[in-house]
């Protein structure tokens, strides 16, 4: 058993702040402690913030496309190197992949955890009947314990006063701040939500410590740290192989402004079997990371960098050679689109690496929502047949011309659903639209990573 201090920051539904308090809160205890992040569900933006509060990668906690039992491991393994764990949770405390309501959703993961729970409750419209909201998820599931409110958005003293009395007194839950109205910490969305880190470093850290100061003023930290540090001991699950420190192969990752959404997990599968991760930046780079054998292209926002990606021509030419020597190569979402003919926006197309047959283009409907996906042929990740799970979070579409070349089949979610044909395999190549987390199974890594040492292997005619 381990003793883990750990909060679930959660809330009625989105847009109550819960994610503005979460990074407030850490990086306000990261001042005296620290600090590890976590965010349950596949997001890859809230992360971000995360990490620069804490000075430390935050982690991804999501059961449905990882077995309880990784989760807790993942949890575990990051928890016990800090001295506090924040937990920010996904949409409402109750919502999920599905009706059960442990399923996918924050409350699964904090009873998972035993993480007690501080909900964040907008109180911008309402005073006493926020106490029926308290009440309601307080009564709602007991194995959820809901620990302590923070009122959010409140318009005066007066009105916190009767929040405070109503919620305590009927509900018996604490309220534990009551924090006004603050526009200025709106944190700015764009078209696939909030803006991200990369290249904004300066301005999020200024709007952090105003998050800071902010529930610093009017949040009792102390309390919050005692019911922390209530929270029930775990079992410490067995641990993975630490991360192998003598890398057999070199594995060039894109990361920059366009290209920024990965699952810091899925770089540690990676290293664990023997990847030197080496970034780079499609944006700026003009050469590819020298002696890598494989390729990773993440998700992200590469069309509002098409001009300059489409302008980066010895780069992708580099690319392009790679390709054609059978060199691995791995990409997701903004990485697909970057690995097409090009992308057209409005009337204007932007040639791109030209790996993939056709041209992908920006629309007006989002594809969203968790994939089980059956590989249809052998690729980098595994034998045909061998089912996944990932996440799909794009406007973006690509038409695959070759559709004998698909990567997947996206297994239908119910009888309302088609299985539909996703991605594109050619040798070497993987690349979908699908969001993979590497940890829910070893194997994935392993051969990614195999794939590369065969590559290197074959290109030193059997000398390494």
């Amino acid at each position: 058993m381990i003793v883990l201090p750990r909060l679930m920051i959660a809330a009625p539904s989105s847009g109550c702040g819960k994610s503005t308090l979460a990074s407030g809160l850490m990086a306000a205890f990261a001042r005296k402690l620290s600090v590890q992040g976590f965010k349950v569900g596949p997001d890859y933006i809230d992360p971000m913030y995360h990490t620069l509060a804490c000075g430390r990668p935050s982690r991804n906690l999501d059961a449905w496309m990882l077995p309880e039992a990784k989760v807790t491991e993942i949890f575990v393994r990051h928890a016990r190197q800090a001295d506090l764990s924040l937990i920010e949770g996904v949409m409402g405390l109750f919502d999920g992949y599905a009706a059960d309501l442990l399923t996918g959703s924050s409350a699964g993961i904090a009873s998972l955890l035993s993480a007690p729970v501080i909900l964040v409750v907008d109180c911008a419209k309402m005073s006493g009947s926020a106490a029926a909201v308290v009440h309601g998820f307080h009564t709602l599931l007991p194995q959820v314990s809901l620990a302590g409110v923070i009122c959010n958005r409140v318009g005066s003293l007066r009105h916190s006063g009767w929040l405070k009395e109503a919620i305590e007194n009927l509900t018996g839950v604490p309220v534990l701040g009551c924090i006004p109205r603050l526009d200025d910490l709106k944190v700015p969305e764009r078209h696939l939500g909030l803006f991200t880190v990369q290249g904004r470093e300066d301005e999020v850290q200024t709007w952090l410590a105003q998050a800071a100061a902010a529930v610093t003023q009017h949040v009792d930290l102390e309390r919050l740290l005692e019911i922390a540090y209530s929270a029930p001991e775990l079992s410490a699950p067995s641990q993975p192989a630490p991360v192998n420190r003598l890398p057999q192969v070199k594995l060039a990752v894109a990361r920059d402004a366009a290209f920024c959404f990965y699952y810091e997990d899925n770089l540690d599968e990676l290293r664990r079997q023997g990847a030197e991760i080496a970034f780079f930046s499609p944006l700026n780079d003009d050469q590819l990371p020298d002696g890598a054998a494989g390729l990773y292209f993440g998700g992200g926002y590469p069309e509002l960098y098409a001009e300059a990606l489409s302008g980066n021509h010895n780069l992708m030419q580099q690319i392009a050679n790679c390709h054609r020597q059978g060199m691995p190569i791995y990409a997701e979402c903004g990485g697909l689109m970057y690995l097409t003919q090009g992308l057209q926006m409005d009337k204007t197309r932007y040639p791109l690496a030209g790996l993939l047959p056709g041209w992908g283009q920006m629309g007006s409907r989002l594809y969203m929502g968790y994939r089980q996906v059956e590989l249809m042929q052998p690729n980098l990740l595994g034998d045909a047949g061998t089912t996944l799970r990932g996440h799909e979070f794009h406007y973006s579409r690509w038409d695959n011309p070759r559709t004998g070349q698909a990567a997947y089949r996206i297994v239908p979610r119910d009888g309302n659903d088609a299985a539909r044909l996703e991605g594109f395999v050619e040798e070497n190549l993987l690349a979908s639209y699908v969001h993979v987390h590497f940890s829910q199974n070893a194997g994935l890594a392993q051969q990614f990573v195999q794939k590369c040492m065969d590559w290197k292997m074959k290109q030193s005619g059997g000398l390494v």
